[in-house]
């Protein structure tokens, strides 16, 4: 089906005839259109166009509301102060566009008109070592743009970075070739948590054998040399770490209700065997040059306290390759072997200068151009609620498991107070779908780039915004739907609309710009937001307007019409979050 037009745009395009035809000299003039609480919405473009023109704006406006033709969308427009348009659309225009969007398996939500490939990186846990609280907004923010940019027609590629490589491992084959068992499964069925029980038993055992043993530690120096070279023995064993770790990712992104598969999972040593020529590509264009020993690329703003410049370092003076080389030759593979044309990176924001100078590298040496750009989706510091980042009492830093799991239960508690004739079973499965919905909804609906306080009370509870209170919004409505008989949803464009139905209506109309602006500009907080408002919107229209007690069955229809745009509209919503929505809590 064709997208359906907002009531914005089509306001907008009658305002932008209506100003050609009555003031032909202006050209095309932007009526600069926006909501107002003073009517549906405000015009206040005829402001500008009149110093333009050297007119009066209340002349110019009242000239341009005579040459609106009669029409079934306009139902008032009324000129005020020095010239602005206030301008209140009729209830038909609103109930016929809902009843177009409701006809609609997309809600009228269009597909993008210039959709290209964008690769986002995402949720990058590392091998052999416990995901954290640290963890949880990459994989959050990630997920949640990768669900909104497909929904708007992008073709998106997942790429999970994870830590594979470096020094450490060295350490660990070793110490599993001289302790061959210490991998070993009870059962062919293992869990996450036995699989990072192992990996940190291990890891401890290795690192204090490593501090300890000057001879183990020469080994394990010799063992980094045999994974770099690609000794087959040492291969097949750092293959068995990537394994085990990836048992335990996927129990994490399983409980957060995320889908993670392995083509996606590039760790750093995917890019091993294109480190050396894009070393060699960018000494050989000048783009990086050699100090110290160092291959480095420097930058004329960025320089150290003492006012000396800082190098991006390629590689570094012993040979070893710094992360920037793994990053650029990511940018290669992305750009010259998967075909993006965007480049998303949803890193924390003390990364920001890194990627800032990596991509002024991948800009100069011709990989990121006018056609490709790369961007990082920047996020802040979870805090604990004393503003602090958040720690364990002892100082330590939170595992994501545990947080997790504690969400679930502190869910549990709020559905069992709601529940009626739930199972166990049931409230074991919304309290799962509560508890990870609040955690999901806490950090999206906080602008990326800022700081947030991890506070569960806050996240569970039913009043103000949370998930909670968008999950209880539409099980309300579905409970509505349940018992409305045999009365079925039905718009009905000649009813006359209470305030509260007019203002639950204008503002689902505002679903699809709202998506296609979190799309383009990467802030799905902003999603988050629009939904809150829907559900406050509804919380008004449920008090003031009863449904199923309407004055006649068209009303009832009518209202039941709104109940079911609104519901869909929040699963929806909802769903690209990442965010079930029990029909029952």
């Amino acid at each position: 089906m064709a997208s359906v037009p907002s009531l914005a745009s089509t306001v907008q395009q009658r305002l932008a005839d209506a100003l050609t035809a009555a003031l032909p000299e202006a050209g095309s003039a932007d009526p600069l259109l926006r909501r107002s609480d003073r009517a549906d919405f405000q015009a206040n473009g005829i402001l500008a166009l009149a110093k333009k023109l050297k007119g009066n704006p209340r002349e110019l406006a009242t000239k341009v509301v005579g040459a609106i033709p009669a029409n079934d969308v306009l139902k008032d427009i009324e000129v005020s102060g020095p010239g602005f348009l206030n301008i209140t659309i009729t209830d038909k225009a609103i109930l016929d566009t809902l009843a177009a969007r409701a006809a609609d398996e997309r809600l009228g939500v269009p597909y993008a008109e210039e959709a290209g490939t964008t690769v986002i990186d995402y949720a990058q846990p590392n091998v052999a070592k416990e995901m954290h609280v640290g963890h949880l907004r990459s994989a959050v923010i990630g997920d949640a743009m990768v669900k909104i940019m497909e929904f708007a027609g992008e073709k998106v590629i997942r790429r999970h970075h994870i830590g594979d490589w470096g020094t450490q491992f060295g350490m660990l084959i070793q110490y599993l070739i001289e302790h061959p068992h210490e991998l070993d499964h009870k059962d062919a069925d293992v869990s996450g948590e036995e699989a990072m029980s192992n990996l940190n038993r291990l890891y401890k055992a290795a690192r204090a054998h490593f501090d300890s043993d000057e001879e183990f530690k020469a080994r394990s120096r010799d063992r980094v040399v045999a994974l770099q070279s690609g000794d087959e023995e040492t291969l097949a064993l750092w293959q068995r770490f990537v394994d085990e770790s990836k048992i335990y990712f996927y129990s994490v992104f399983n409980k957060l209700d995320m889908e993670i598969n392995d083509p996606d999972v590039v760790g750093e040593s995917g890019y091993n065997d294109m480190l050396d020529e894009t070393c060699r590509l960018l000494e050989e264009s000048g783009v990086a040059v050699r100090s110290e020993g160092a291959l480095c690329v420097f930058f004329d703003d960025v320089k150290g306290p003492d006012g000396n410049p800082v190098p991006l370092i390629v590689k570094k003076s012993n040979g070893g390759y710094g992360y920037a080389a793994t990053d650029l030759s990511a940018i290669r593979d992305r750009v010259q072997n998967l075909g993006a044309d965007t480049l998303v990176y949803v890193v924390d924001a003390r990364q920001s200068l890194h990627f800032k100078m990596v991509f002024e590298t991948a800009r100069r040496a011709g990989w990121l151009n006018d056609q490709v750009h790369a961007v990082q989706l920047a996020f802040g510091t979870v805090l604990g609620k004393d503003g602090k980042p958040f720690k364990t009492r002892e100082g330590e830093t939170v595992r994501l498991v545990d947080l997790l799991d504690e969400a679930i239960d502190r869910a549990a508690a709020v559905v069992r107070e709601k529940a009626q004739d739930l199972t166990e079973d049931e409230i074991a499965e919304r309290a799962t779908q509560v508890g990870i919905g609040a955690i999901k909804y806490a950090d999206l609906s906080t602008s990326a780039s800022r700081d947030y306080k991890f506070d569960l009370d806050q996240m569970v509870s039913l009043n103000g915004d949370t998930s909670v209170y968008l999950q209880y919004a539409y099980a309300r409505i579905k409970s509505i739907i349940r018992k409305a008989g045999d009365s079925r949803p039905a718009a009905h464009p000649d009813i006359a609309l209470a305030p509260a139905e007019r203002a639950l209506g204008l503002h689902l109309d505002q679903f699809a710009e709202t998506l296609a602006e979190v799309a383009s500009s990467y802030e799905p907080h902003k999603l988050a937001a629009y939904l809150y408002q829907l559900a406050s919107h509804y919380t008004t229209f449920y008090s003031e307007c009863p449904v199923l007690k309407a004055d006649t069955p068209e009303q009832v229809e009518n209202r039941l019409f709104l109940c079911e745009l609104t519901a869909r509209t929040l699963h929806q919503g909802m769903a690209l979050l990442g965010i079930r929505t029990p029909e029952r809590l």
